[in-house]
């Protein structure tokens, strides 16, 4: 065999390396969904992930063989995670990095930065319409900011009573859940990052007082704040005024233990994680129980020591393979698990196909 051939064979194996990494068989035997049947399913677990062999696959004998085994890079501690036009960024507070995957390409990286914008405890991030990373690092106790090509640009944050957890940027302002300021901290998304303003203003307003707010969540017209130490999540306007809550504490259906991570959907339904029941808690906008998914850790689709929620609604097509073929699959919800195996469980939203007949 001369050297062309030898080459052309090492080709097409790269080739093949590179195609979609992300397969599954997809069976009403294995499927997992929520609620369980006979009620109308709402979710369906998709998959999971939790290393670089999860999105690039493992080499066959052939590759092994001409370039050796592949290096396999675990998440190890997620928290936060953010999902935008085909990349995947999940906060991994173990390696103080940001843990970046492209749907597209099938690459895995740890973003590890050093110099200016080393990280410390990276727990929650946020990537704005430019590109630009805003991470949460409550024990730098600033908000660090990178560019689209992960270029340090800044950081911010107060000198006195801050701890940020959680950051959020929309119409142009960057939203910030203090934990020690007990409040929400809104900046200027320019150049200099300056405070514009805080809330709540009054806290002798019991019901809108915040005791410990960890996880933001803004939409067109309101702020969404878990408040860890309330047990409920607390609803404001975008000027900060206290609006409602929902949830109590409580081991109730609809009540909460442990809420962390926030999202809402276009319906305006709001999800809750609770990292106490090990599961996601659906409510409409009337504040009702619209359903729960996940559980205690005992196969895949349950959660151990969930974190975050985020949904997304523009990546559907990388993981429609896995959505049951009478099903749907309306948008995508990501939610994080500090432990257990599987480290980013992939959920989706479903309906019944109309052609579907029951």
């Amino acid at each position: 065999m001369n050297i062309r051939n030898i080459l052309l064979i090492i080709f097409c194996s790269i080739l093949l390396s590179c195609s979609k990494k992300i397969t599954s068989t997809v069976s009403s035997v294995n499927t997992v969904i929520y609620p369980s049947p006979p009620d109308t399913a709402r979710i369906q677990y998709l998959t999971s992930i939790s290393s670089s062999q999860d999105i690039t696959g493992t080499r066959n004998s052939f590759n092994k063989f001409i370039f050796g085994e592949n290096d396999n890079f675990l998440i190890n501690k997620p928290y936060g995670i953010d999902v935008k036009k085909g990349w995947i960024y999940v906060c991994d507070t173990y390696i103080h990095g940001i843990v970046i995957i492209n749907l597209e390409k099938n690459t895995f990286e740890q973003f590890i930065p050093k110099g200016k914008g080393e990280l410390k405890v990276p727990i929650n991030c946020f990537v704005d319409n430019k590109g630009f990373l805003y991470i949460a690092d409550s024990e730098r106790k600033q908000i660090v900011v990178f560019d689209e090509n992960r270029k340090y640009i800044s950081c911010f944050g107060e000198s006195e009573n801050f701890k940020p957890v959680d950051v959020f940027v929309e119409s142009n302002k960057i939203w910030v859940s203090n934990l020690a300021g007990h409040q929400i901290n809104i900046y200027n998304n320019d150049s200099d990052f300056k405070l514009i303003n805080t809330f709540p203003d009054n806290q002798n307003d019991e019901n809108g007082k915040l005791f410990s707010p960890t996880n933001i969540f803004v939409t067109e017209d309101k702020v969404y704040v878990s408040d860890f130490g309330d047990f409920k999540i607390k609803i404001y306007s975008k000027e900060g005024k206290y609006i409602e809550s929902v949830g109590s504490y409580g081991k109730g259906i609809g009540q909460l233990a442990r809420p962390k991570g926030i999202a809402v959907d276009k319906e305006k339904n709001l999800f809750v994680v609770d990292a106490g029941f090990e599961n996601t808690q659906m409510f409409n906008k009337e504040g009702k129980l619209l359903m729960f998914f996940g559980g205690s850790y005992k196969n895949h689709g349950d959660m151990w020591l969930p974190a975050k929620v985020r949904l997304d609604y523009n990546n559907l097509d990388y993981f429609r393979k896995f959505v049951d073929p009478e099903y749907n699959l309306k948008y995508l919800i990501f939610v994080t698990n500090q432990f257990g195996p599987d480290k980013i469980n992939v959920y989706g939203a479903i309906e019944l196909l109309k052609t579907v007949k029951k």
